[in-house]
């Protein structure tokens, strides 16, 4: 399994499902990050220099060469992080389109015209905005997705004009080293763009500097507590994208075969299932409970389990063997509450079958709990708005999904579901780089894409020309 060290140490990083050493990294000391910082400052008045159309071009350079290496990145990223192939594939694709979005969104950081002549006594002044760089950015990536999620916040960093400081997960950061190289190769202003590997201690240190203008965070509700905590210290911008606990709802008219597909796509062959935004929760109508569960364990047989690096896989190892370990102990307390486990839920080493139980008690505390691995607990209900209130009982409001007929019953559950995006008629395990993605409660409340992120990490400068009309 992944191995990390303590600060300032090697960390050894390993293919979560062979154990074979692919690499080491050498995770930074506190001087060593408090060095990065100050070096930043020279990268952030070096990107604040360029004009729009130049930093456009360098983060179209970056995509460029994150796509003649798109093969080799996916490779290493499955190798290290225990997605299957043809998944990585996908979230560097989306890595490539993420650097050209915030390309594009350079060029588009207008500032307004603002009336003065609404205040009495100010008609015959002008009053204009602009957006001016933020200052150093930190940008926290988790293990599950890290080139994708490293995109929206390094690219939104520099396209704002900003030096952005990366920590690349611990148990997978080879591909983002890598990425880190490219960036340099493209030309970015020294010192611009800078990774700092290490663990906990890099992570408090970058919240705590006050050469850092903010911090994103991409990771458990946990952390994100503790890095607002510490960033509050130098009242920083801290920009949390937290945990969820996705709840899918099937009404009676449902198609009772998409909706378990969407379960079976969106969560047990889905980033092994970790991932913030996969169908955590299933609420099914009574009256199609039978016939979805059917459906739901005949599509789930079909998946195969095994090394991320066949293409024939589609569901490989966690990111760790622990982190294996802790969902069969979820899967072990969803028992105990009264479940039944009905497929799957063996552990091999760091591998987890896919797991379906039903009858599960919605007041189970395990059920509750975000299940970071290949899980689906199904429960029944009877009327949908009591499936409403069971879903907005949950802490976190990332996702929901609804699946029915009835566009009408569609928009009303949505409506009164408390959560970030709703889904109708797919899985929650949807992202698109141009929609606003985040959620409610627990889950941090910030909402990251193209045309939100590069926006937040911008301020805004009132410039007042007195008498412009005299």
């Amino acid at each position: 399994m992944s191995v990390t060290s303590p600060v300032g140490s090697i960390i050894t990083v390993h293919n979560p499902g062979t154990g074979e050493l692919l690499g080491e990294v050498e995770a930074a000391t506190a001087e060593q990050v408090a060095a990065a910082v100050a070096d930043a400052q020279e990268g952030q008045r070096a990107m604040a220099a360029l004009a729009a159309h130049e930093r456009a071009d360098l983060l179209r350079r970056v995509s460029d060469l994150i796509e003649a290496e798109q093969e080799s990145l996916a490779l290493l990223l499955a190798a290290e992080n225990g997605k299957p192939l043809p998944q990585t594939r996908g979230e560097v694709a989306a890595a490539i389109r993420i650097f050209r979005g915030y390309a594009g969104e350079t060029t588009r950081l207008f500032g307004r015209q603002i009336p003065l002549d609404a205040v009495p006594g100010l008609e015959r002044h002008l009053a204009v905005t602009m957006r001016e760089p933020l200052g150093v950015v930190a940008a926290l990536v988790p293990f599950n997705y890290p080139v994708e999620l490293y995109a929206h916040k390094a690219a939104a960093a520099l396209a704002a004009g900003n030096a952005v400081i990366v920590q690349p997960p611990a148990r997978c950061p080879l591909a983002l080293v890598r990425v880190a190289e490219l960036v340099e190769q493209a030309g970015a202003p020294r010192h611009a763009h800078q990774l700092v590997t290490g663990g906990l201690q890099v992570s408090q240190a970058l919240a705590e500097l006050p050469g850092i203008a903010a911090v994103s965070l991409t990771g458990s509700t946990a952390a994100g507590r503790e890095i607002a905590r510490l960033g509050s210290q130098t009242l920083k911008k801290v920009l949390l994208e937290l945990g969820g606990n996705d709840a899918l709802i099937v009404c009676d008219d449902a198609d009772v075969d998409d909706a378990a597909r969407a379960v079976v796509l969106g969560r047990l062959a889905r980033g092994n299932g970790q991932i913030c935004c996969a169908v955590k929760r299933v609420y099914v109508q009574d009256g199609v409970h039978a016939a979805f569960v059917e459906s739901l364990l005949e599509q789930t047989a079909k998946l195969t389990v095994g090394d991320q690096l066949r293409e024939s896989t589609d569901v490989g190892p966690l990111i760790a063997e622990r982190a294996a370990e802790q969902v069969v102990a979820a899967i072990g307390r969803l028992v105990e509450d009264g479940a039944r486990l009905v497929a799957g839920g063996e552990r091999r080493g760091a591998f987890v079958d896919p797991a379906v139980l039903v009858d599960v008690p919605t007041a189970s505390a395990a059920f509750a709990e975000e299940i970071f691995g290949p899980v689906a607990p199904v429960a029944r209900f009877s009327d949908p708005l009591e499936a409403v209130r069971m879903a907005n009982e949950s802490p976190y409001g990332l996702q929901a999904a609804v699946f029915t007929r009835d566009i009408s019953r569609a928009f009303a559950i949505a409506q009164r579901l408390d959560v970030g995006g709703v889904i109708i008629n797919g899985s929650t395990a949807l992202r698109a780089e141009n929609l606003p993605f985040g959620g409610t409660k627990d889950t941090g409340g910030y909402r990251e894409g193209l045309h939100e992120t590069v926006l937040d990490l911008t301020r805004q400068k009132t410039i007042v020309v007195m008498e412009a009309f005299g």
